[in-house]
């Protein structure tokens, strides 16, 4: 097991990176993630995520939970570099993708005429608006 250091916020915490696996004292868990492990599962405030019973194993070991499959568990990517002892944990799709949906701001351009078009003008129509910047 490799010992590094990883930064949440200013606070370097320290933890165990051992092949696929990121171990972290449960300890520090609320302060360096927002999560706090309970007897009900994970919980970041009032939502849980359970921890199946029969994998228990995989997430808490020796006052350690395991990053890496928590991540796993919740559809998160993970990029683990051991040369660098860099570990980088995503967003999940479904996440990422709850937030794409909904509507733009409205605004007001110029067509090629001069012509104002604004874009609550085509509510409820499929839009495509292109963009293009020089720099």
């Amino acid at each position: 097991m490799a010992d590094t250091a990883i930064a949440y916020g200013r606070d370097p915490v320290s933890v165990l990176g051992d092949g696929d696996a990121l171990w972290l004292d449960v300890r520090v868990l609320p302060g360096a993630t927002g999560w706090e492990l309970k007897p009900e599962g994970m919980c970041r405030g009032e939502v849980c995520v359970p921890i199946p019973p029969a994998r228990a194993a995989e997430f808490v070991r020796d006052g350690q939970f395991n990053l890496r499959a928590f991540a796993d568990h919740l559809g998160q990517p993970v990029v683990n570099e051991p040369a660098a002892g860099a570990w980088v944990i995503g967003e999940a799709a479904g996440d990422r993708a709850s937030r794409l949906q909904g509507e733009a701001p409205d605004f007001e351009l110029p067509d090629v005429s001069g012509a104002l078009h604004r874009l609550s003008d085509h509510r409820g129509k499929k839009v495509l608006v292109v963009t293009w910047g020089s720099w």
